[in-house]
């Protein structure tokens, strides 16, 4: 499986249009190679950069979106895809752009393809869907961007 944006390149930098200092939309993607019998797909867009002394693990989640449909190939930029809508950090339920307090941060798109739709009520947080998701991924991947905010 694959997931893959024209905005960015994996482990290149997240334009800052897709950020708390730009409009704060979700940036464009593609979705490639969904395996055939999945049910539905996960996304989870984390940052695990954040100073402990902000948040105890330091992991801040921006966004989550379960029970997609297979059949979903583009995610466009600015369109939060049909799914169920999880808890970000921030209680955010849409997309939440980076916005990083200190240093440049990495930001991870995790994508996961499962033989199940989750039983789960909107508002689930992060770890109730990756606890739900267990033995249920057939496929996984991710793409990484990074952002450091503008000196001002």
């Amino acid at each position: 499986m694959r997931f893959e944006s024209s905005a960015f390149e994996h482990g290149g930098k997240i334009p800052s249009k897709y950020t708390c200092d730009g409009k704060n939309i979700n940036p464009p993607f593609k979705i490639r190679d969904i395996p055939r019998g999945a049910k539905s797909l996960t996304l989870i867009m984390d940052d695990p950069d954040v100073p402990r002394h902000l948040k105890a693990d330091g992991i801040w989640d921006h966004w989550v979106l379960f029970n997609m449909h297979c059949g979903l190939w583009e995610i466009r930029e600015g369109e939060e895809p049909e799914g169920t809508q999880g808890l970000g950090t921030d209680y955010n339920l849409d997309y939440s752009g980076p916005c990083p307090p200190d240093t440049e941060h990495c930001y991870y798109f995790k994508l996961y393809a499962l033989d199940t739709t989750l039983h789960l009520p909107v508002k689930s947080t992060k770890s109730q869907v990756e606890q739900a998701m267990e033995g249920h991924i057939m496929a996984q991947t991710e793409l990484m961007g990074r952002y450091e905010r503008l000196k001002r």
